[in-house]
């Protein structure tokens, strides 16, 4: 059993609030992405899937690959513009 936890009152930083703010279209996209999956899993009870649940998860999850490239470029070059 943990005993000695202590309160965290720090605030996040400057740094880390930028840090989030330039994830942030990768979180969102991801956040689609769930939904578009909590949406399929609803669909089972009613029916099933529709062609337009798939599309819409395809796209969710292509938005995803694209925004983490983009993350990915611009960790990679800090000079290009957001």
């Amino acid at each position: 059993m943990i005993t000695n936890l202590s309160a965290v009152t720090a605030e996040p930083t400057a740094a880390d609030l930028a840090a989030i703010e330039s994830e942030w279209p990768l979180i969102a996209a991801e956040l689609d992405v769930l939904d578009a999956q909590i949406t399929l899993l609803y669909a089972e009870d009613h029916g099933g899937p529709t062609a337009l649940d798939w599309r819409r998860l395809r796209r969710a999850e292509s938005r995803v690959t694209r925004a983490a490239a983009d993350l990915a470029t611009r960790s990679a070059d800090p000079h290009r513009a957001a």
